[in-house]
């Protein structure tokens, strides 16, 4: 197993390089730089200082120069500054990194408390109301745009009935934990409903084909209880085609928790990698695109990991 994990961190490293070289890449081909966008602000800027600035900066250099020169001073611990935010890039990154895993990770906890034990219970009444009225409420869930309903919560809770702050991570002087929690609510919620309706189906479907094998009717005949036939016996085997779903679906998520960084103001990672491209940020946007990149691959590793603790038939080795 400690090979595998090895293997897999090193395979991850080998993807976040050539990750590195294709953003940085992408990055300086868009039109404009930081100092066309100065010369743009500042009409007194000359020619001169226009060509001393990018010397300075070394954009007038070869992009595979720039690239070289910025991955070895990346491998010594240097991201360089962000200068939209004039602060070096990891003060910026960590604090808003951990505003995307806050917000995902409870979106996806609270989608799955609610999708497991409603997906079991659809498979277990395949065709009676129960099992219809869940799939609907799937259904819908599924079909709601994201931004739409972002936008239909922040116009009931914050603009008519005003009870929940419209934007932000904090307030001003409260960043407390009550704080955080009540900027949290409309983000976290509007997650939860769009994803939870995906999560429902694909346990319905994995619980219905556990249902039908052999071991089940084996169960049964031995007289075991309903409750442990379900979630000890069928959901265990179901979710190991749910976990590869879930897998990829991850980077899904990661997409949707931008759109509702952007219309909520909150400050994660989607919010930041938008504001640094849209700004030409170059290192900040480098950063926080290979850190996503990186969230996504890690994922994908526990995944792999989870089938190990769900089935001990499966080994790496």
């Amino acid at each position: 197993m400690t090979r595998f994990i090895l293997q897999r961190l090193a395979e991850t490293l080998l993807v976040l390089l050539l990750m590195s070289f294709v953003i940085y890449g992408l990055i300086g081909l868009m039109p404009g730089d930081p100092i066309d966008l100065m010369l743009t602000a500042d009409p007194k800027l000359t020619t001169a200082d226009v060509a001393r600035l990018k010397a300075l900066q070394g954009l007038d250099q070869p992009l595979v120069d720039r690239y070289v020169h910025w991955l070895s001073a990346a491998l010594q611990g240097d991201f360089g500054y962000s200068r939209s935010q004039s602060l070096p890039v990891w003060q910026v990154v960590v604090p808003r990194l951990w505003n995307t895993i806050l917000l995902m990770g409870l979106s996806l906890v609270i989608a799955l408390a609610i999708a497991i034990p409603a997906g079991v219970q659809a498979a277990a009444r395949p065709g009676s109301l129960t099992d219809n009225l869940i799939n609907l409420s799937a259904f819908a869930g599924m079909s709601v745009p994201l931004f739409w309903l972002a936008i239909l919560m922040l116009m009931l809770f914050s603009v008519h009935l005003r009870v929940l702050p419209a934007s932000g991570t904090f307030s001003v002087g409260a960043d407390g934990i009550a704080d955080r929690a009540r900027h949290l609510i409309m983000p976290v919620l509007s997650l939860t409903l769009v994803t939870v309706g995906a999560h429902l189906r694909y346990v319905r479907s994995a619980m219905t084909e556990a249902l039908r094998q052999d071991f089940i009717r084996t169960a049964q005949a031995k007289g075991v209880s309903r409750g442990r036939l379900l979630y000890g016996h069928a959901l265990r085997n179901a979710m190991i085609p749910f976990v590869t779903v879930l897998a990829l679906e991850f980077g899904t998520l990661f997409s949707g928790a931008l759109i509702v960084e952007q219309i909520f103001a909150y400050l994660g990672m989607g919010k930041t990698i938008y504001d640094a491209v849209a700004g030409n940020d170059y290192n900040l946007a480098m950063v926080s695109l290979l850190l996503s990149t990186a969230v996504v691959l890690l994922s994908n590793l526990a995944a792999d990991l989870a089938y190990a603790w769900l089935d001990p038939r499966i080994t790496y080795r």
